[in-house]
């Protein structure tokens, strides 16, 4: 009698069959224009403020770089928890690494504003404008990927 034989990787396959199975909640056309126009918001805001302020030049690309930096790190957090979350396999390391990256670009924010020569005004609108554009691209990022998922499961 011969057996079936099933992949190295049939129990973790199983294990994500079972959790797709569970998940069906798709994001509202709503909550992803939300999502979508915080995060625009958040990003021109931030850049317009930017290119109005009269720091040199150097500082604003400081500034910018911590937002773009900021954005990945985010993104990339989301995706290894949600990876974990779906059973799909993420070294540790990776998923430390993009923890880090998060604080460490908020902590970076943070250093900057706190001994910038801004008004304390400006320093609020740019720390809002940073928490806003993070905290959407998060949003963005798992709205994607939830409707990908629902595709993918449709089509199947």
């Amino acid at each position: 009698m011969l057996s079936e034989k099933k992949p190295v990787n049939a129990p973790l396959i199983e294990k994500i069959n079972k959790k797709k199975e569970a998940y069906n909640c798709k994001p509202t056309p709503a909550f992803i224009s939300a999502a979508w126009s915080a995060l625009f918001i958040g990003m021109i805001s931030y850049c317009v403020g930017l290119w109005n302020a009269t720091m040199e030049l150097n500082e604003k690309g400081y500034y910018f770089t911590i937002l773009l930096f900021g954005l990945f790190a985010v993104v990339s957090v989301q995706k290894t928890v949600r990876d974990r979350l779906e059973g799909i396999p993420v070294t540790d390391i990776y998923y430390g690494i993009s923890w880090f990256v998060t604080l460490a670009a908020m902590l970076l924010l943070t250093i900057g504003l706190w001994n910038a020569d801004l008004d304390l005004s400006e320093k609020g609108f740019y720390a809002m404008s940073f928490v806003l554009s993070l905290f959407s691209a998060v949003a963005v990022q798992k709205n994607t990927r939830d409707t990908k998922f629902l595709e993918q499961k449709k089509d199947e």
